[in-house]
């Protein structure tokens, strides 16, 4: 929770300028008693809406640690993995292969041998070339690998460009249209070494609105009962992705997730009694919506440059090496002076990183508190995206995440050094 204490704002009831003075800046802040609340809300919408017959899994390209996997599993959440570096740190913090589903659109050879060695529950195949080649491996390690088929089902959601991925012009996937994926499940049918157990689709990132979920249901179970009854392939998992937008400035007003997950179980229930399909066994991959709002960054102001008539510019210490999401694109964020945190926002300024890059901005026209050299700058809602995109780019090393856990603070991840920076060089 992110509140204002006595001018100034704190994280589960810990003063932000006591976390940088301890830990200097700029940090990664979260709060885990937020993320855990976040766990909940969707795995107790399983348990409602669907009797427990389906799991929720962390998205963890949104922000992937040991810690981070440990605190899902405690949680009873499943996790989904898109490299064979998330895998890896996934099974390093002891999460179960089991509950471990793997993603990706290009997974290389040693990663799918490394997901079936491991005992990895589930691949999502993106293409005909992985579907061979995993068929083979897994001939090769004496397994049966349990599959699903990432769909594009052809549902828009209302989101940036960058961030749409249901359409039929993605990278991601396989289409319904032209019936690609029709042909890529009967194919699938007839191999060895695989079992077609699921499908699953993603239609884009920070949607505001049920209505495109549940499209999205109606047309994947549609397609679940074409499969049945003409190649007679029983899909037993419907895995409905993530997407679940959150708030990052005034205006942005999401739904309460436990709210999509109602309606989105009507239409489930609904369509599969209308087309004579059990219940599928759901699956959601909420990533942003678990840790987005948990996490704030800190950064020192190092200078205020104002040029008359036209900005000032409020440099920090950190920037787009930690967040780069309004270089990619354009992702609007609210922000506040830590230390003046009751004070009215009322000085207009574009924050400007501290790279060596015209393009190295946190916003521009962000109205926070009269800024000095000192003070403590705070970004909200950089709990998902940021740790996990962060660079070295100009060389920077990589902020520390702390966290704060029953009214204390921890470090979860340690701040990079020089040294670290340059260990792989010869």
């Amino acid at each position: 929770m992110i509140e204002t204490v006595n001018g100034n704002l704190c994280v589960d009831g810990v003063k932000v300028s006591d976390i940088t003075e301890e830990f200097g800046t700029p940090c990664y802040i979260m709060s885990e008693k937020t993320i855990r609340e976040n766990c909940r809300k969707y795995k107790n919408a399983i348990e409602k809406y669907y009797g427990g017959n389906g799991l929720p899994l962390f998205a963890s390209k949104a922000f992937s640690c040991m810690e981070i996997y440990r605190i899902v599993a405690s949680e009873g959440l499943g996790t989904d993995v898109v490299s064979g570096g998330e895998l890896y740190t996934a099974l390093k913090a002891g999460f179960d292969p089991k509950k471990i589903y793997f993603h990706g659109n290009a997974k290389t050879e040693k990663e799918l041998i490394m997901a079936i060695e491991s005992g990895v529950g589930h691949i999502v195949v993106d293409n005909i070339e992985e579907l061979m080649l995993l068929d083979r491996l897994a001939g090769e390690k004496g397994k049966i690998a349990n599959i699903s088929f990432r769909i594009k089902p052809g549902v828009e959601a209302h989101t940036h460009d960058f961030v749409k991925t249901g359409q039929i012009d993605s990278k991601f996937g396989v289409a319904l249209e032209n019936g690609e994926a029709f042909e890529i499940i009967k194919t699938a049918s007839e191999l060895k070494n695989v079992k077609v157990v699921g499908a699953h689709c993603h239609i884009g990132s920070q949607i505001f609105d049920e209505d495109p979920f549940m499209l999205a249901a109606k047309v994947m179970l549609e397609f679940m009962a074409k499969v049945k009854n003409e190649l007679s392939v029983e899909i037993k998992e419907l895995n409905l992705g993530g997407g679940f937008g959150i708030r990052y400035v005034e205006g942005q007003n999401p739904k309460d997730y436990d709210e999509y997950m109602r309606k989105v179980s009507e239409t489930v229930k609904s369509e599969s009694a209308a087309l004579g399909l059990e219940v599928p066994y759901i699956v959601v991959e909420p990533g942003r919506s678990i840790v987005g709002a948990a996490g704030i960054t800190a950064y020192k102001v190092m200078s205020v440059k104002t040029i008359e008539n036209i900005r000032t510019y409020v440099a920090i210490d950190g920037g787009m090496t930690d967040n780069p999401r309004y270089a990619l694109y354009k992702s609007e964020y609210e922000a506040c002076i830590a230390n003046k945190a009751d004070k009215p926002k009322d000085f207009k300024a574009t924050v400007a990183g501290r790279c060596c890059e015209s393009g190295d901005l946190i916003g521009e026209n962000m109205m926070i508190q009269k800024p000095e050299a000192g003070d403590i700058l705070v970004v909200f809602a950089t709990g998902a995206y940021n740790y996990s995109m962060a660079s070295n780019y100009n060389r920077v090393p990589r902020l520390p995440v702390v966290m704060i856990t029953d009214g204390k603070p921890r470090i979860i991840v340690k701040r990079e050094t020089y040294e670290d920076i340059i260990r792989n060089d010869i």
